[in-house]
């Protein structure tokens, strides 16, 4: 039987932040990041707020739709690139903040790619049976990170801070429903192109004075070429899905991409062949909230009646790494 997502739900922190707001402290325009993102606001957590929190929150959420007990999860994993702390990651403080006693954690890096890779792990254990319920979130805490300077406002202007999770478990019904696959790929050799190059290995002691000062511990992209390579890879993503599940582009009735930015988001629609009003897009008032953004896009989806029975429900992102993948879903 296929893994169903059978509970699901969001957090994002209270305090907006508009591009007005960003004009009062980056040499940027409210017009310039419209035009070039599609983002309008975007969350930002408070002082003190993790990305732990954030994924508690939107578990919390997702255990009560799926209308369990926090008991009833017997695994966790956790997709951020923004975790705490440098070490541990974020999956076994929520599983100390849900009060799960002793269950396993399992954290994954692939960044804006980390919710479908996160499923793929996921779906390997339900159908395997080595778990029954598993607690999958993504969440990010990014804002605190950022260059606010003329060096990186290309990057300030486009994250901002959010969380979603799931709860994974065994169809019920063997109907044809819940995940059907799930497709990942890479190519590491554009990790420069999208990254946070320090602390590295060249550096030693990991953090020092010299260090800080170099500013590298900001996250850089290469924009144009993420943007080219997101354009490519994600459609080639979706169309391996649905070759291997015998499904037609037509076929589709809801393709939520990775919300990485607005314009990103449309080409991937118009590359595919895919009407503009079966994406679903929530960047304008997010931002890009990496790894959080696909499950925050979906429940939000869910909730409004978007998405219903037996719709052919297509993920699909791309990141740091080059990492990028897909997930089909029979709803």
């Amino acid at each position: 039987m296929n893994a169903i997502i059978s509970g699901i739900g969001h957090f994002v922190p209270p305090k907006i932040v508009t591009n007005k707001d960003l004009e009062k402290k980056i040499n940027t325009t409210d017009e310039w990041i419209l035009q070039r993102s599609g983002i309008r606001e975007r969350r930002f957590a408070e002082p003190g707020v993790g990305a732990s929190d954030l994924g508690y929150e939107a578990a919390l959420r997702a255990i009560e739709d799926a209308s369990i007990k926090k008991t009833d999860i017997d695994f966790i994993i956790a997709a951020t690139l923004s975790p705490d702390h440098y070490f541990p990651g974020i999956g076994i403080l929520i599983q100390a903040k849900l009060g799960i006693p002793e269950i396993g954690a399992l954290d994954i890096r692939n960044q804006c790619s980390g919710f479908i890779y996160g499923l793929s792990v996921a779906d390997q254990y339900i159908k395997s049976g080595t778990y029954k319920k598993i607690l999958l979130v993504a969440a990010e805490v990014q804002s605190s990170n950022l260059d606010y300077s003329d060096d990186g406002r290309d990057m300030a202007v486009l994250f901002g801070d959010g969380g979603g999770a799931i709860i994974l478990e065994s169809g019920r019904q063997n109907d044809g429903r819940g995940l059907l696959s799930t497709h990942l790929f890479s190519d590491g050799r554009f990790h420069q192109e999208l990254w946070m190059e320090k602390p590295s290995p060249n550096d030693k002691p990991t953090f020092s004075e010299e260090m800080l000062q170099s500013k590298k511990y900001f996250p850089r992209m290469n924009g144009r070429n993420v943007f080219k390579n997101a354009t490519e890879k994600m459609p080639q993503a979706v169309r391996t899905g649905l070759k291997h599940n015998g499904l037609t582009i037509d076929d589709v009735d809801h393709l939520i991409p990775h919300q990485a930015n607005d314009r990103i988001s449309l080409l991937v629609a118009r590359n595919l062949g895919i009407p503009v009003e079966k994406v679903v897009r929530n960047i304008d008032r997010y931002g890009n909230t990496t790894a959080a953004s696909i499950p925050i896009a979906l429940d939000e989806a869910l909730k409004s009646k978007r998405i219903k029975k037996n719709d052919i429900v297509v993920l699909t992102a791309f990141g740091s790494g080059f990492t990028w993948g897909s997930a089909v879903i029979r709803w």
